[in-house]
């Protein structure tokens, strides 16, 4: 897997035969590779009925594949610029297209999406159609021309077309700011399917991960992580399909659920028709309302209500001991006792907190939308309903826009594009880019349907002596993740007895369908290879940021090809460690973390790249300013509005929502204003020098002078 070193853009320096032997090549050894895994996943399966143990089975397959990544990355190594930045521009537009799909299928990917799906029905379908629809964008305004100016990253590309450091440096922190937040997610991801195969603690399985992760981006650069990243999206997909395929053929007894789950569809909305009118289920939501109601009332009087709840926990602890209770009431009330908030500061933060969840589970379906509902509300209700589902229509419309544009103009994305031989490779790169990611996003809205319905018709009913062993498992994971309670004390779970969370529906998903632990363990292998591939490619594109753009561009241009490569690696790991430190802080839920980081993307690269493409007077100014406001009403918007930023800068004013959107789809605020204020102050100052004009004219139009133009604009 040498590079090649020389292109310019849209040449290659591999001759037609050359090629051609090339991808023959990489056909049989990934031929191979999926027959070898497929066998290993056989033989673990027949280990597990002759009785190895289901931790073996989870170290196993986290071993196997951590060392497979790692034992391409060794291979792969290299200090050659033009291998590590682009893996010599030489990866055949159907690799790089399932590179490009592994490097897309993230944690929220394969973890979230079916989960978020689950969780809110129709209203989940603005991720899958943002997401695709955003590939159509990278199709038809930015990779091919990206991929003609020849740069090796997208601050590169800022500085190249804007003539300057300035945009070089917006493009930087941007990248920097983006990726990293996506990162924290993926890495958060990695730790939470490590903890689930093998049982070690959170931190430790970030930290296992981790070591996936840098192994293969330290050494081999693009060139490692290109390769990897295809070995990833053949289990990862392989991961997903299996159980989806089988719950369909349980239910249903078809094995393509893409077909079947919309007749799933009408008998889970038909359930929870009759779920909604239940007299228990009626009696959960009464528990929950009340609850939130009391916790209301403390709320009023939190001093008084925190010296009467310890004045309360402190006699019964007394009572029991007066009493000679057994040592079991004695602990139990003793660890109430020390529940018991210590100020009126935690228990304001705590009880509003349990109030809000309370309040959220004292609707029907525990606080889900019916799964076929449009959107909330009733355009032919009162006035609230018709707020209601205006509102909400926004927002669906608002997050497909800020995701689709974000996909656009993600860093890490768009550096793929830079891999491949030729422009035209670019295009094709893209349409297999899409395959690809279809063949997981046409599945997920079957996932989740067949989900809702084994626990609608299986799960909810049984009694709790009685329930599978998936559900305690999980538990012991993260309660925040699992838990069900007998709020009504009838013995019998009820839908709204069980709080789930979206992140492990598709993990539990083998263990709902009564599958082998084996299978369990294939589905995180799969979403730690998303995880991991993602992960790879971000944290590449935050080091070569820093190494090439800020380094080798701005303060020594006269640094050696290995000292540009050993600096990046250095910097790789130091991002790694800050990301992994973040994401042992359960920051934030993934979904958010990876929505964030499109609006910033959105925000801060979107209209700079469209209008250096397509609009040759944008000029230096422009876009650093446009770059500046996009991405500055974006990050003042999530911080003012969302929870958890809002209590990192230590936000304390009430949440004021602009038209009623939410924090995750900031970025339609700042794409727009980019647009204006690069249009705007590019009019009202100089035009770019007429190289660059006549650069941006050939990219465009590549009959007039051809479409290497790598070492003209260099």
């Amino acid at each position: 897997m040498a590079g090649v070193a020389g292109d310019s853009g849209g040449g290659n320096a591999f001759d037609a035969k050359s090629m051609s032997a090339f991808k023959s090549g990489l056909n049989r050894i990934y031929t191979f590779y999926t027959g070898g895994f497929l066998a290993f996943v056989i033989v673990l399966a027949i280990l597990e009925q002759m009785g190895l143990s289901r931790s073996w089975i989870g170290f196993v397959f986290l071993l196997a594949t951590i060392g497979l990544y790692a034992g391409i990355g060794i291979m792969s190594r290299t200090t050659d610029a033009s291998e590590y930045y682009v893996a010599g521009r030489r990866v055949p537009a159907l690799y790089n297209g399932m590179a490009t799909g592994a490097d897309w299928m993230s944690a929220a990917s394969f973890i979230g999406m079916a989960g978020t799906l689950y969780l809110t029905g129709y209203g989940g379908l603005a991720f899958i159609m943002g997401w695709t629809g955003g590939y159509c964008l990278v199709a038809l305004f930015l990779a091919p021309y990206l991929r003609k100016f020849g740069q090796f990253t997208i601050p590169d590309f800022l500085g190249a077309r804007y003539e300057g450091n300035l945009p070089r440096t917006l493009g930087i922190l941007a990248a920097i700011l983006c990726s990293f937040t996506y990162v924290v997610a993926q890495i958060y991801g990695v730790g939470l399917i490590t903890t689930r195969l093998t049982g070690v603690q959170f931190e430790i399985g970030i930290f296992l991960g981790l070591a996936g992760i840098l192994v293969c981006s330290f050494l081999g650069g693009m060139r490692a992580v290109t390769w990897t990243q295809v070995a990833q999206y053949i289990i990862l997909i392989v991961a997903y399909m299996i159980p989806v395929v089988w719950l369909s053929v349980k239910q249903t007894s078809v094995p393509i659920p893409q077909v079947v789950y919309g007749f799933q569809l009408e008998k889970v909305t038909e359930k929870e028709k009759a779920l909604r009118e239940d007299p228990k289920e009626k009696e959960v939501v009464a528990i929950f309302k009340a609850q939130a109601d009391a916790l209301g009332e403390k709320l009023k009087d939190v001093k008084g209500s925190l010296e009467k709840d310890r004045a309360d926990a402190s006699k019964k602890l007394e009572d029991l001991k007066a009493a000679n209770a057994p040592a079991e009431e004695i602990a139990a009330a003793e660890k109430a006792l020390s529940a018991v908030p210590k100020d009126e500061a935690e228990a304001k933060t705590a009880w509003t907190k349990a109030k809000a969840a309370a309040e959220a589970r004292a609707k029907p379906l525990a606080g889900m939308p019916a799964h076929a509902q449009i959107y909330a509300g009733d355009p032919n209700g009162d006035q609230k309903a018709k707020d209601t589902y205006d509102t909400s229509r926004r927002n669906f419309l608002a997050l497909i826009f800020c995701l689709m544009v974000g996909t656009a103009a993600l860093p890490h994305i768009l550096m793929r594009y830079y891999t491949t031989p030729s422009v035209r490779e670019a295009r094709a790169s893209v349409g297999w880019s899409l395959f690809f990611i279809f063949l997981l996003y046409f599945t997920a809205p079957a996932l989740a349907v067949l989900v809702k319905y084994e626990v609608f018709h299986v799960l909810v009913g049984t009694p709790f002596d009685k329930l599978p062993a998936w559900i305690a498992n999980w538990s012991k994971v993260d309660p925040a993740l699992l838990s069900v309670v007998d709020v009504n004390k009838d013995g019998i779970l009820q839908l709204g007895e069980m709080r789930i969370g979206g992140d492990i529906v598709v993990l539990a998903t083998p263990e709902i369908a009564g599958l082998p632990y084996v299978i369990s363990g294939l589905v995180a292998a799969g979403g730690l290879a998303a995880a991991l591939s993602t992960a790879d490619g971000l944290l590449l594109t935050i080091a070569n940021a820093l190494s090439h753009d800020l380094y080798y561009k701005m303060i020594d241009p006269n640094a050696s090809t290995g000292r540009r490569v050993a600096i990046s690696k250095a910097l790789l790991l130091v991002v790694a460690l800050a990301a992994a430190y973040v994401a042992a802080q359960k920051p934030a839920d993934i979904l958010f973390l990876v929505s964030a980081a499109f609006s910033f993307a959105a925000a801060a690269f979107f209209p700079a790249l469209v209008l250096g493409v397509f609009w040759k007077r944008a000029n230096k100014w422009g876009a650093s300013l446009g770059m500046i406001a996009g991405l500055g009403v974006t990050f003042y918007y999530m911080v003012t509005t969302q929870p958890w930023l809002r209590g990192i800068f230590g936000v304390t004013s009430p949440i004021e929502l602009w038209w009623g959107i939410q924090p995750i789809s900031a970025g339609v605020f700042g794409v727009p204003l980019g647009f204006a204020v690069i249009i705007i102050v590019s009019l009202l100052t100089a035009a770019p020098g007429r190289d660059v004009q006549e650069l941006v004219e050939h990219v465009r139009y590549p009959n007039l002078k051809g479409d290497t133009l790598n070492t003209q604009i260099n």
